[in-house]
């Protein structure tokens, strides 16, 4: 008995130390490195005070208080401005020692003025280079002038795993250099701000003040900008939320090249997947973007999707809500070759060529490729499918419907190009 208590009680001691390592004892060291390079913002915003004259009193024409009236508002018009200055504080960090600083579009939305106050007090005018309205992020510029500053770099938002530490520095309530931590309690929140960021969810205390701010990971890498707070008091209940660094490392790139966010387009009006549509498109699930519409001029009516297609998929990522592919389109390079997955009449299709009829109904031309795997060549003209003829697009649709309906995942093209002919296998998706 005495030997089994002693082999417990081993375990539970070499278990808790265990967790401990886990722990870290202090983050004094890794602070004292990163401070220095996150910033406090004041914004100042001049509003026009309303007209003296709209709040005077209305009375008859000649009336003794009519004069009276006009007199007392005109003196106090001369004693007041016509505008009043507001100030804004908020929080940014330096991510070039050029003078290059991050914070949230409404930290300095309408301001006339702005100014960067680093860890050490020193003032700086600053420029703003561009904002993104729609992803809550700005950047600005400073002059250093002689002055060596302190930068931090981006981490990778992806790596990070619900439960991971997190730490926050920045200036709440105006009280400056404010450090807090606590654990990721969440990623891809969707909290209603936006159709472009899915926000990381930490516990560590963020209150007014922080936005704007870096959410660092243990290695002092920023994973976040804390940007938002869900309270019920205006204080910090552990509801934090950061645009995650992989959403905004690009935004800022381009803000800093262009002064504004590219976005990809895809040209299409989408609606949830409902139950009911689910079940009369032969879904096993809700999951996709329905298709409601199709701009005629966007790059998806020349991919060849149309109104009533569900999205499964773009670019290998599955949308599993409707809201998924504004954002994952959005975070795709303008000009870029898309791959989509989608449902149509019961069966998936992948979209990898765009073809069109020739003048001599004698094949059909490729006019544009998707695929990037794809040996097809713009140009080429497709005459035969599985040693079937193809005189037009209307029995090119029907070669490939007779095959899809076999469950075969490739087809023989026999092409024309450049006055030989050859053959190309070609893979399709079909499930």
């Amino acid at each position: 008995m005495k030997i089994c208590i002693n082999i417990f009680l081993f375990f539970i001691v070499l278990s808790f130390s265990r967790i401990s390592l886990a722990i870290p004892n202090s983050f004094a060291d890794l602070v004292e490195k990163l401070s220095p390079a996150v910033v406090s913002i004041a914004s100042t915003t001049i509003l026009p005070d309303k007209n003296p004259q709209d709040q005077v009193p209305q009375f008859p024409e000649g009336s003794p208080f009519d004069e009276f009236f006009k007199d007392y508002f005109d003196r106090d018009q001369r004693r007041s401005p016509s505008q009043r200055p507001i100030t804004g504080l908020g929080s940014g960090f330096i991510i070039d020692s050029s003078g290059i600083i991050v914070t949230n579009n409404h930290v300095i939305e309408g301001a006339s003025e702005i100014t960067v106050i680093l860890s050490d007090q020193k003032e700086f005018s600053a420029e703003l280079l561009g904002r993104d309205p729609k992803a809550d992020i700005a950047v600005l510029k400073i002059d250093p002038k002689n002055i060596e500053l302190t930068s931090v770099n981006w981490g990778d938002s992806d790596k990070i795993r619900v439960g991971d530490w997190t730490i926050a520095i920045g200036n709440p309530l105006n009280l400056g250099g404010t450090v807090t931590a606590g654990i990721l309690s969440a990623i891809a929140r969707d909290i209603g701000s936006g159709p472009y960021v899915k926000f990381l969810q930490t516990d560590a205390s963020i209150n007014r003040g922080n936005s704007g701010g870096p959410l660092f990971d243990v290695d002092g890498l920023v994973i976040g900008i804390n940007t938002a707070i869900i309270s019920q008091t205006g204080g910090s209940i552990g509801l934090g939320f950061a645009i995650p660094s992989n959403s905004a490392k690009k935004i800022v790139q381009q803000l800093i090249e262009f002064g504004r966010t590219k976005r990809g387009w895809l040209g299409v009006q989408i609606q949830p997947v409902s139950k009911d549509f689910a079940e009369s498109l032969g879904l096993s699930n809700q999951k996709g973007a329905f298709v409601s519409n199709v701009n005629p001029q966007g790059p998806s009516k020349e991919a060849g999707i149309e109104s009533g297609d569900v999205i499964l998929k773009f670019n290998d990522i599955e949308i599993t809500k409707m809201s998924d592919l504004p954002r994952v389109v959005a975070e795709s390079d303008v000009g870029s070759i898309a791959k989509v997955e989608l449902w149509r009449k019961n069966k998936i299709e992948s979209l990898g060529i765009t073809i069109k009829d020739t003048d001599n109904n004698k094949g059909v031309i490729v006019v544009k490729i998707d695929d990037q795997n794809s040996n097809l060549l713009v140009g080429d003209i497709i005459t035969e499918i599985n040693r079937e003829k193809v005189s037009n697009l209307n029995s090119f649709e029907k070669l490939i419907n007779k095959i899809i309906k076999t469950g075969r995942a490739s087809v023989l093209f026999k092409v024309s190009r450049d006055n030989e002919s050859i053959w190309l296998s070609y893979k399709f998706i079909n499930n």
